[in-house]
């Protein structure tokens, strides 16, 4: 068996050309602000490549880049003004934050009907309770990855190995929502592997390049792979071993070129939907 390659590069090209033509009739053009602090090279990256993004898709999008002396206390203070700005639709505050900056209280601070991120306690408070609200980027984009791939969602065994805020927990919920059977499974299950071959759908947001070999995946399964890891030799892979998992599973995700690029293509989703709910 070979497995279908999920091109989430292709899908998320899709999304941002709906949502172009989505803003393009728009009588206002959603506000995009993002907050980066400090000089963090990976964080330089994807900052211009949202930027780049949202103003492709017609937005009004802008990065404010604090210097790494930067207090919390000014921090707060630019997001508050932010919160106050009628033409800013979404704040996202890039992390990692220096040091010396709690990021629990960056991420707070952040107007929850502007919190385009999805990280803000209500909102992941309105997730877990599915309630409607703004939903973390990456998980939202391997929904659209499984639902342009024709996956069956109701009643599936679905696996999250991964349990951070960011990823893992959100997209357990968004799974729940859809009517799989979700378990999620971390470093500390026990028999990992055997855990991971009962999924039907795994989606792999552990953080360690090709943790996840291809004994682990049971034949025919959906395997989404969140990780993005750079080895010593330079090469950029995932949590998942790409060539073992490749010839067992049913449909998988590269790395890169898979979950990554719909993650700005839902940032930008999350801002439009967020420009639209706030003006109705």
């Amino acid at each position: 068996m070979t497995a279908r390659i999920l091109d989430g590069k292709a899908i998320a090209a899709g999304l941002r050309a709906r949502l172009a033509e989505r803003v393009a009739t728009l009588p206002f053009r959603p506000g995009l602000r993002v907050v980066r602090v400090g000089e963090d090279p990976a964080s330089g990256v994807y900052v211009r490549n949202k930027d780049k993004a949202a103003k492709e898709v017609g937005f009004d999008s802008a990065t404010i880049h604090l210097p790494d002396s930067t207090s919390e206390a000014e921090l707060l203070a630019t997001i508050a003004a932010l919160n106050a700005d009628p033409a800013v639709d979404g704040i996202l505050v890039q992390l990692p934050l220096p040091a010396h900056i709690r990021t629990e209280a960056a991420i707070a601070a952040v107007d929850p009907a502007k919190d385009v991120d999805g990280f803000h306690p209500l909102n992941a408070g309105r997730l877990a309770a599915g309630q409607p609200g703004l939903v973390p980027c990456t998980p939202r984009g391997v929904m659209h990855i499984l639902a342009e791939a024709g996956v069956t969602l109701r009643g599936a065994r679905a696996v999250v190995l991964g349990r951070s805020q960011i990823v893992g927990r959100p997209m357990a919920q968004l799974l729940l929502g859809a009517d799989c059977t979700v378990t999620i499974a971390h470093s500390r299950t026990r028999d990992l592997p055997a855990e991971c071959r009962r999924a039907e759908i795994l989606v792999a947001a552990v953080g360690r390049p090709e943790m996840v070999r291809g004994d682990w995946i049971a034949p025919g399964a959906v395997v989404v792979d969140v990780g993005i890891n750079r080895r010593a030799d330079g090469k950029l892979v995932g949590d998942v071993a790409f060539a073992e998992a490749s010839t067992i599973a049913g449909a998988i995700t590269p790395v890169p070129g898979g979950v990554g690029p719909m993650t700005i293509a839902c940032l930008l989703e999350n801002t439009l939907d967020a420009a639209i709910a706030r003006r109705r």
